[in-house]
Parts: C-alpha cells; structure tokens; sequence
C-alpha cells in the first residue's frame, strides 16, 4: 500500500548561483557525505545536487511533513541499490517519522526517480508499506 507520495521541480540555475554563493556551507547543511561524493565526482556538478535537493523535497513531501517536525534535509540521502536505482536513507528525524507512519507488520520501502533536462531537474518519491510475511 501506498503511504506517501511527493514530487519536486527545481531550477538547476537556483542550485548553481546558491553553490556560487555558499559554497561548502550550503553543501554541508544540505547534503550526506554520501551525495556530496557523488555529485563532486559529477561533471554537471549543479544539475547532480539539483536533482537531489529535489529528491529531498519530494520526500519530505511523501513523510507528509515537509522539512518540519524534526525532519532536516541531511535526515534524507539518496542512495544507490546494488542495481544502480536511487533509493532514500533516512536517519534521525525522517526515520523516526516514517516508522510513525508505517502500519504495523509492514516494512517501507521508498521508490525514487530523478532527472534534470537543463535547467530543470525533477523527482518523484513514493513511500510504499509492505506486509511482512511470516
């Protein structure tokens, strides 16, 4: 079943002149050592952290609190599978959110997708329950 959705649109360009501007402040306040590495390594460096502040808000948005109540934009990162697929860890507030809205006897597992077509990058979370089956 599905407990959470969210979808986020951002300017690439916004990311750029907010890079330009902050520098490593911003980077650290916003994103995981995990992101970070990622996107550094990544010729489109902006479009790379774009699409993941997106990924951020959309989840936020699928927690259904948006970055409030205890949920902090490093509490989300997006990650890889082994397939290469993006997923979201969350850790500290955002987790704890997620298990409140998790059903009883269900695990979460969070589906991500994220492109950018300059100068817009995009992504969609849905947060789905899953039955633990015994």
């Amino acid at each position: 079943m599905i407990i959470g959705i969210g979808s986020d649109l951002i300017d690439i360009r916004r990311i750029e002149k907010t890079l330009e501007r902050h520098g490593q402040r911003f980077i650290d306040r916003v994103y995981t050592p995990v992101e970070q590495a990622r996107s550094e390594r990544r010729k489109l460096r902006a479009a790379s952290y774009a699409k993941r502040f997106a990924a951020k808000e959309a989840c936020a948005k699928a927690l259904g609190t948006g970055l409030s109540e205890g949920v902090f934009w490093r509490d989300m990162g997006v990650i890889n599978l082994p397939s290469g697929a993006p997923t979201m860890r969350l850790t500290n507030g955002a987790a704890r959110r997620l298990e409140a809205i998790l059903p009883a006897g269900h695990t979460a597992h969070i589906h991500v997708t994220i492109t950018d077509d300059f100068p817009l990058a995009q992504a969609f979370v849905i947060i789905e329950a899953l039955k633990i089956v015994e």
